[in-house]
């Protein structure tokens, strides 16, 4: 199994709740549970303190750090105006390749969409937003958005697991992409603006639709 695998396991179970804030990701007792060496787990768990999800403390270990629901929500309006400039800029700036890369990773979401298969959207989704990125034409915007959708990622990832919520995601997609084929700077902002911000603004519902129900 490697780094990624790991990470992705673990990344959820952090969002889901799974693993509380303040528990220690022993990285012996994780590689055992994968049949690994400590290699890839500390690889791994890297990554996860990387995105903002795990504390590193010098001679303790690491440990699953506190996400609040206020600071989601506010880390999604900042993504929401990040990438609302990026399809913005997109609509002006699109080049022939950058419109064919975005074809292509809406054709990839809606073909997961289509099996229903949640944790490929998830991968075909980032490689449209990554194509939205590149198509905008500013670096500096493109390294901001990326390093605030990795700090996300896992709360994103989940939210698609929610009933309905991929087919609306790909229908919004069609809708930005639209927008910046028409060269229309104003609807391709709107558009992915609300886009991300109802995944903020619901998040809290999100959550409590995949939580167990008590008996």
């Amino acid at each position: 199994m490697k780094s990624a695998e790991i990470r992705d396991i673990l990344e959820q179970e952090i969002a889901t709740g799974e693993r509380h804030a303040g528990e220690r990701l022993d990285e012996q007792a994780v590689a055992a549970r994968f049949g690994v060496s400590r290699t890839p787990v500390r690889e791994a768990i890297n990554q996860l303190a990387s995105a903002g999800l795990v504390a590193l403390i010098p001679n303790r270990g690491a440990f699953v750090r506190e996400t609040g629901l206020g600071e989601l929500v506010e880390m999604f309006e900042v993504m929401a105006e990040l990438e609302a400039m990026a399809g913005r800029l997109a609509a002006r700036r699109v080049d022939p390749k950058r419109r064919v890369q975005l074809a292509e990773a809406l054709a990839a979401c809606q073909s997961a969409a289509e099996r229903n298969e949640s944790d490929a959207y998830y991968y075909e989704n980032e490689r449209f937003h990554e194509a939205i990125y590149d198509a905008c034409g500013n670096g500096f915007l493109a390294a901001e958005a990326r390093r605030l959708h990795q700090r996300l990622k896992a709360f994103r990832r989940l939210q698609l697991r929610v009933p309905h919520r991929m087919r609306q995601s790909l229908a919004e997609h069609r809708r930005i992409v639209a927008a910046i084929e028409a060269g229309d700077g104003e609807t391709a902002e709107a558009e992915l603006k609300s886009h991300i911000l109802v995944q903020g603004e619901r998040f809290a519902d999100l959550v409590a639709s995949l939580k167990p129900k008590q008996g």
